[in-house]
């Protein structure tokens, strides 16, 4: 009897190892990306709330003002990526420029969230 073979997905063999079935991984990186733009969009919301609060100041301003900058460029990141998933049905990994900065406006927004509080 001749050993049965292993398939990583529909169409793909055992001879193909490039080969491989997406599923909805790509679908469930595409909301993460949206769902962590709107809780940035919500935190610059609350930075303008907080800013606002008891009077404007100078540093509560421009504290909120590095906020919106901030989730504004992580929606360029994540849009870029959201249109690099949704184009291609083997999108490429995610590129070390626009992970670096992904990562720096998202512990940039939470010093900045920390700073309002302390202001």
């Amino acid at each position: 009897m001749a050993p049965a073979s292993v398939t990583t997905g529909p169409g793909s063999s055992p001879a193909d190892p490039d080969a491989r079935d997406p599923g909805l991984q790509p679908e469930r990186t595409r909301l993460a990306w949206r769902r962590t733009t709107l809780a940035k969009a919500v935190a610059a919301a609350l930075a303008v709330k907080t800013a606002l609060h008891g009077g404007p100041t100078v540093a509560g301003a421009l504290i909120c003002a590095a906020c919106c900058a901030l989730w504004l460029t992580f929606l360029a990141v994540a849009h870029r990526r959201i249109q690099t998933l949704a184009s291609t049905p083997h999108p490429p990994v995610l590129t070390p420029r626009l992970a670096t900065a992904a990562v720096l406006c998202t512990v940039a927004t939470a010093v900045c969230a920390a700073a309002l509080v302390v202001v």
